[in-house]
């Protein structure tokens, strides 16, 4: 795909009580300067996200929109956007104020360049960020540590939600895991089909517990799991 070929951009928004800000983030992507289309996911959302986003699809706001009558996780959410997506690039956007929109151009530009069938936006190389945990950044390092170690890459945010495929990529790809483990179990499979991997900078904002926070140690034991589990896996 060259700069100079036509883009439709897929962007996908897990939602999961995000009431409060999936408003912000819809609108921003709308303002990105490239034909969009936004699949949203309401993952069982307690707090009126669903609502929400039903008056958006009605705007015309929100193209597309799954409502999970049961809390599947971030997994089955982007499965469940990733099945809908017209798009050929497709982008995984969180429904927070986390991760900025405005990166997303940034995000894709490899792709659309043509030099990447993949890209992460890391949160380490070069951005203004939020200062926050000091044990969440040293458990980041270590699980993109090991993941780097299985996989033979050298990314440095293996856990980034800003994740870009090439469409006919990620529509190729089985995603098994249904909630965190979703990001290494995808950077394993990537890595496995020996695609085209950039890494871009990107801003980020990152929120406390009090703020809205939902990951854990728990997931990040998950994660572990899965980047040994898909990791040692001959094939994707």
């Amino acid at each position: 795909m060259s700069a100079k070929t036509a883009l439709r951009l897929s962007v996908l928004i897990p939602v999961y009580n995000e009431a409060a800000t999936i408003e912000h983030v819809v609108d921003r992507v709308r303002q990105i300067p490239a034909s969009t289309e936004i699949i949203a996911v309401d993952d069982a959302s307690g707090d009126g996200s669903g609502d929400v986003l039903e008056r958006l699809r009605a705007a015309g706001k929100v193209d597309q929109l799954v409502r999970h009558p049961k809390n599947r996780g971030k997994g089955a959410a982007i499965r469940s956007g990733i099945a809908l997506a017209t798009g050929d690039v497709v982008v995984i956007q969180d429904a927070d104020l986390e991760y900025d929109p405005q990166d997303i151009p940034r995000l894709i530009k490899p792709i659309l360049d043509g030099i990447a069938d993949v890209t992460f936006g890391s949160r380490f190389i070069g951005s203004p960020r939020r200062v926050l945990y000091f044990w969440h950044t040293v458990m980041n390092r270590c699980l993109t540590l090991a993941s780097n170690m299985l996989n033979d890459l050298n990314i440095t945010d293996m856990e980034t939600c800003y994740k870009a495929f090439r469409a006919d990529v990620i529509k190729g790809i089985q995603i098994e895991e249904d909630r965190f483990g979703v990001e290494p179990e995808l950077t394993a499979k990537v890595a496995k089909l020996r695609l085209r991997i950039y890494e871009v900078p990107i801003s980020y904002q990152g929120r406390t517990y009090a703020e809205g926070k939902k990951i854990g140690w728990k997931d990040g034991a998950r994660a572990l799991y899965c980047i040994f589990k898909y990791g040692v896996r001959r094939s994707s």
